[in-house]
């Protein structure tokens, strides 16, 4: 058993492990909407744009189209480094967030930045809308 599958499971390569490693480097940064900047604010889906174009995996702009971008894949599939998404202000796909495991995400939030949630509880838990594997 590698460090790896203890830490996040089996089946769970290093390269997603690095991606998470990546993209929790900027919590805390500001939420910009239509921003794509991981250090001067970029709004979900810029940020999940931007963290991904880091590993080389090219994703359209908006969450909305994001969402299809990939294989889709259900909840229980779930493995770090898959795209999560949710309906918040309008029907579909509205809100993204990269999966870390344990049922949480990291995600520009309006009110929060980059931050780290939980997505199948409270606020998100009643949002979640589906997801999609891109590595």
């Amino acid at each position: 058993v590698t460090m790896t599958e203890l830490l996040y499971g089996q089946g769970v390569s290093d390269v997603r492990v690095e991606l998470c490693q990546y993209a929790k480097q900027f919590l805390g940064n500001p939420y910009v909407w239509g921003g794509t900047s991981l250090t001067n604010g970029a709004d979900c889906s810029g940020f999940v744009l931007s963290v991904m174009a880091n590993f080389g995996i090219s994703l359209p702009r908006t969450a909305d189209v994001q969402m299809y971008s990939g294989r889709q894949i259900s909840a229980s599939q779930l493995r770090p480094g898959d795209l999560i998404f949710f309906s918040t202000y309008e029907p579909g796909p509205s809100h993204c967030g990269i999966y870390l495991g344990n049922g949480q995400f990291i995600h520009a939030g309006s009110s929060t930045g980059v931050t780290v949630s939980s997505a199948f509880t409270g606020y998100w838990g009643a949002r979640y809308y589906g997801a999609c594997r891109v590595i």
